[in-house]
């Protein structure tokens, strides 16, 4: 009985990578610290029912903690500085049924800085917006105590914000346009293009590198999507989109 279950999941792992489409990590990622492309402003492309899908993934995860990637986590302020030894892509969640996804190493383990990418494939037989997210587990060596050899400590990041739509009868219904801020960077201040009406966003706030709020607005009592920069202080922010699909977040530079 046991190799009769091996061979089914030795053809069920075939078979996932027949139809899964081979992906090569994009050069144009190398000279990048880190991050995931697309991101969540150009997001997956639509899909549509009983068609086949085929999207690719590129990832880069830093050879050592920055104050950047901690995203003012307290927790992982402990760990700047120190050498990421390698990541891997543990698991993409949220995904319409029948899709799947496989890395361009079978393992989807790469080292500290190294490009990596994967393959998102399958058809469905389900319409409807699929919220999906990443999650990448970094394992990091940390010096526990002085004098001692590094440690390696693994670390899960979950990134999400990411959404594939599926459309019936041969169309996509109700595309979602990406969410912009511009300009950007930015002096004085920004505008958020792409929220409609059918998203039924119901608030939009800017929050600093570390998670603090700085601006707020109610979507329930204003359509207004422009903000006034001039009493924040210069750096990196994130405009946060809640609407009924989930939260869309853009990164932005004020001058």
């Amino acid at each position: 009985m046991k190799k009769i279950l091996l061979y089914f999941c030795a053809i069920f792992l075939f078979a996932a990578q027949v139809n899964a489409q081979s992906c090569t990590p994009g050069t144009n990622f190398a000279d990048s610290t880190y991050g995931i492309w697309p991101d969540t402003t150009t997001n997956f492309p639509p899909a549509e029912v009983n068609v086949a899908y085929s999207s690719d993934l590129n990832f880069k995860v830093p050879s050592e903690v920055s104050e950047d990637i901690t995203g003012g986590d307290p927790a992982l302020a402990a760990f700047i500085g120190s050498p990421i030894q390698s990541f891997k892509v543990s698991s993409v969640d949220g995904l319409p049924t029948g899709y799947d996804y496989a890395c361009n190493v079978s393992t989807c383990e790469y080292l500290g800085g190294e490009n990596g990418c994967a393959n998102v494939f399958g058809t469905t037989a389900d319409a409807g917006v699929y919220e999906v997210s990443i999650t990448v587990e970094g394992v990091i060596l940390v010096v526990l105590f002085p004098g001692l050899p590094e440690t390696p400590v693994t670390q899960p990041l979950t990134f999400g914000g990411y959404r594939i739509e599926v459309g019936s009868a041969g169309t996509i219904e109700n595309i979602i346009e990406p969410i912009k801020v511009a300009p950007n960077p930015a002096t004085e201040s920004i505008s958020v293009y792409g929220i409609t009406s059918s998203m039924e966003a119901s608030e939009i706030s800017i929050v600093n590198i570390e998670g603090k709020e700085v601006l707020y607005r109610n979507m329930d009592t204003s359509n207004d999507t422009d903000f006034d920069l001039s009493e924040i202080q210069s750096g990196v922010y994130f405009v946060k989109v809640a609407h009924k699909y989930g939260l869309d977040t853009i990164k932005f530079i004020k001058e």
